[in-house]
């Protein structure tokens, strides 16, 4: 994982899925003085591959010189308290030396990140850890200029964050879309990692749709895009471009325990993310308080092992509920452990991020039909997904 600061941990086993669906071309976002703003949006295309892609060698640079100019360096710091060590506070110490304890010491930490603006009156978007524990950064341009950076919001959930400089007339990128991204396809990298500014490296979309749990971030919700385009500590928030220079992901992860392995967030669910924090600065989550597994022959074997030989699970495909929340909305509607989701609102569900997927295109409060297989019956339920707890 690319983290600037310690990673959030939010509660793991618990689905928190954002509600909502992506932008649209020409969609205007709201900011917190009700002043509308655009975010530019590349124009539909059919082509997985573009005609620069074909003809022109240094397609790579024109896409960089395209999205470059608006990457950002995001500075961060942050002070933080030292305890005081707990063996001063034993009894044998303080016989020898009293209430003379030593007194606590501030510390500072410092990271740096990249980012990317979204409008040319200074909105932009990087990670979450990026920003964690500060409410101000120091944003740097690529020419140079540098500029103290709010930060209107951070979603952990996602770790998405936002931020907004007081500047007029700034370069932008342009968006275009991951929905239709398919493995082989272009993929370029611009950040600053290990503090090398404006660093473009290039591969291939290595696969998309990688769940929180596979990416080894459990506690995000988040589909990523990987990619092997090279990604460095530096380049968390920095933005993952196609082939023709249009922002599809943010660069947020890498595996620790691999080589060659990166990963981004989905243009839309920043998108998504970004209208809420830019509108109050906060997101809310639907989620529904439930642990899941992908069930298979090989899990079906092991389960009605460990049931010892009381209800057995008869099913090779689903998802399988193995824990509810309690007082969750799972909970409140009736699903119980042990029951296996085969549809919702209609639709297959044959995996756990099947289910993370509808959920977080849901909205709070309002029903989700759950079918279930129950033993040797089925039945629908109704829950209707609340709003993912606030972290203490």
């Amino acid at each position: 994982m690319v983290l600037s600061f310690r990673q959030v941990a939010i509660g793991a086993s618990l689905l928190a899925v954002g509600g909502g669906a992506g932008l649209v071309a020409n969609h205007y976002l709201t900011q917190r003085g009700g002043q509308p703003f655009q975010v530019q949006l590349a124009p539909p295309s059919t082509i997985s591959v573009s005609p620069d892609a074909r003809n022109n060698e240094n397609f790579i640079s024109a896409a960089v010189d395209r999205a470059g100019p608006a990457v950002v360096r995001i500075n961060a710091t942050r002070r933080v308290s030292s305890n005081v060590p707990e063996a001063f506070r034993n009894p044998v110490f303080k016989r020898f030396f009293g209430d003379q304890l030593p007194a606590p010491e501030d510390r500072v930490e410092r990271g740096t990140g990249s980012g990317f603006l979204l409008t040319s009156d200074g909105r932009l978007l990087t990670n979450a850890h990026v920003v964690e524990g500060t409410d101000t950064v120091e944003v740097t341009l690529k020419d140079g200029r540098t500029f103290e950076g709010r930060v209107v919001g951070a979603d952990p959930v996602t770790d998405v964050a936002a931020v907004k400089i007081d500047a007029n007339q700034l370069p932008i990128v342009t968006l275009g879309k991951s929905t239709s991204l398919v493995p082989g396809q272009w993929a370029i990298a611009i950040g600053n990692p290990l503090g090398l500014d404006n660093t473009v490296t290039a591969g291939i979309i290595s696969a998309t749709g990688r769940s929180s749990s596979q990416v080894g971030v459990s506690d995000k919700r988040v589909s990523f895009i990987q990619t092997d385009a090279a990604i460095n500590p530096g380049n968390s928030g920095g933005p993952l471009l196609n082939d023709r220079g249009d922002v599809i992901g943010i660069n947020t992860a890498i595996r620790a325990d691999a080589q060659g392995l990166g990963f981004a967030i989905p243009i839309e669910t920043a998108q998504r993310v970004a209208e809420q924090l830019f509108t109050k600065g906060s997101v809310d989550h639907p989620y529904l308080g439930i642990q899941m597994i992908d069930l298979t022959a090989a899990i079906r074997e092991e389960l009605n092992k460990e049931s010892g030989g009381q209800a057995q699970v008869t099913e090779n495909q689903g998802v399988f509920i193995a824990r509810i929340a309690e007082n969750s909305p799972a909970a409140q509607g009736g699903l119980r452990p042990g029951d296996i989701i085969k549809k919702i609102n209609g639709k297959d569900v044959q995996t756990a991020s099947d289910v993370q997927t509808l959920v977080e295109a849901s909205q709070i409060g309002t029903p989700l039909q759950v079918e279930v297989k129950r033993g040797n019956n089925t039945q629908t339920v109704q829950v209707r997904p609340g709003a993912f707890p606030k972290q203490r």
